[in-house]
């Protein structure tokens, strides 16, 4: 098995192709990265009018957006109470309910575009791994109930109905939620963004930035842009740019396995909903379906230790599934995650006119797509109130890459044992 052969990539049914930049350019909006931020930030700007150009080092879509799950979620990997206990109630009400709103942004954006991602809006479920797994699940439902919310709290009866397997003790139905194909969804958005005159251009890395007190001028390796706002939209995947510091934060790796399409009967068996999942282990595990009917299992950890890893997902996917039997993973890819130590994201000012935002902590999707079209707004308006979330002067995380050594220690310890759910 292909260690970095992506579904995604395989399956996409939205192709884009984005020449290199060359030559001189002088537009209102120059943006680096070609993930869900920096094209959901580029349609919104092209929409309004404005002149853009979006630079991406490599392909659309190439870094965490390509290698997603694909969870179209409501809201962050924090229960809301403690958004707001770190943010302040009035900041933390205000992002709770833009990113409460962000799969209904996602799937109009969807539709209005006609995207060709495989969406399905039949809700998340948030799985117990065990009983203290569902006491932690009963919080979130209060908390989300107390707003509003359209979850449904799941016994193990129901639960394990609604997922197919006998290994969860509960589950967090979330209708808000859903499914897409990632790497599909963030093409889509590059199309729609490249169709409403916002140029897009891959493989065009940016050298060196700097603002000169009126433009930001961006150097690739063949042209220059001059650009009077700049929107960095790298997350995981920067790459180190003369003029541009961009924050660390710490870095954890996520990797999934699908199988072979199931067969009908078996298929029908796993996830008959159609909901995409993951559970409440401290060391994650997801579990969906995609268009074509292949099971798609996911967990934290590098692919180095490919062996380890594929080797926990068999024992995984015959304790979740044991109606799957052997079907095989055709499938192996892997990607990273941009983790701040509240688990908010930030959008940082780069001192001229222009953000940097980063730090989903694994929520890319729904918070992307708010958060870049949100940045566009503010920054082609000058009115800050657009952002769901208050800018900040600079961010400083100390010891980030012991961090990541930290989970992805963790990781390894939990998948050479059983597993969790159980």
């Amino acid at each position: 098995m292909d260690a970095d052969r992506n579904l995604w990539r395989d399956s996409a049914q939205e192709t884009f192709d984005a020449a290199a930049f060359t030559g001189d350019a002088s537009v209102d909006l120059c943006i680096l990265g070609g993930g869900f931020t920096g094209c959901s930030a580029a349609l919104q700007a092209a929409q309004e009018g404005a002149s853009v150009l979006l630079l991406e080092a490599e392909t659309i879509g190439h870094g965490g957006s390509g290698r997603n799950v694909g969870l179209v979620n409501a809201g962050l990997w924090l229960p809301p109470r403690d958004v707001c206990a770190a943010l302040g109630q009035a900041q933390g009400d205000r992002l709770n309910a833009a990113l409460a709103a962000a799969p209904a942004q996602v799937f109009t954006l969807i539709d209005t575009h006609a995207i060709a991602c495989e969406p399905i809006r039949e809700g998340t479920l948030h799985c117990a791994h065990s009983t203290n797994g569902f006491k932690d699940l009963q919080a979130r439902f209060e908390q989300q109930s107390a707003l509003g919310a359209p979850v449904t709290l799941l016994d193990a009866d129901a639960a394990r109905r609604r997922t197919g397997s006998n290994m969860v003790h509960g589950a967090l139905h979330d209708a808000r939620a859903g499914t897409i194909q990632p790497l599909a969804y963030a093409r889509g958005l590059a199309r729609a963004a490249a169709q409403h005159g916002a140029r897009i251009h891959a493989h065009s890395p940016v050298i060196s930035l700097a603002h000169n007190g009126s433009d930001w001028i961006v150097n690739t390796s063949q042209g220059i842009v001059k650009s009077k706002l700049i929107l960095i939209a790298t997350n995981a995947y920067h790459k180190p740019v003369k003029g541009a510091q961009v924050p660390s934060t710490t870095p954890v790796h996520y990797f999934q396995l699908a199988t072979a399409p199931l067969g009908h009967n078996q298929a029908a068996q796993v996830l008959p909903g159609g909901e995409g999942c993951w559970d409440t282990g401290t060391v994650m595990t997801s579990f969906r379906k995609d268009q074509a009917g292949r099971l798609i299992l996911g967990a934290m950890g590098k692919p180095d230790a490919l062996g380890l890893h594929a080797a926990w997902a068999r024992r995984m996917l015959a304790r979740l599934f044991p109606q799957v039997g052997d079907a095989p993973f055709e499938h192996f890819w892997s990607g990273r995650i941009s983790m701040t130590s509240d688990h908010i994201p930030k959008v940082m000012r780069m001192g001229g006119p222009g953000y940097a935002i980063f730090g989903y902590s694994g929520r890319g999707i729904g918070p992307g797509t708010v958060i870049g079209a949100a940045a566009a707004k503010a920054l082609l308006s000058g009115d800050e109130t657009h952002l769901p979330l208050d800018p900040v002067d600079g961010y400083d995380e100390a010891f980030t890459a012991i961090k990541g050594q930290f989970y992805e220690m963790a990781a390894r310890i939990a998948h050479a044992g059983g597993g969790r759910l159980g």
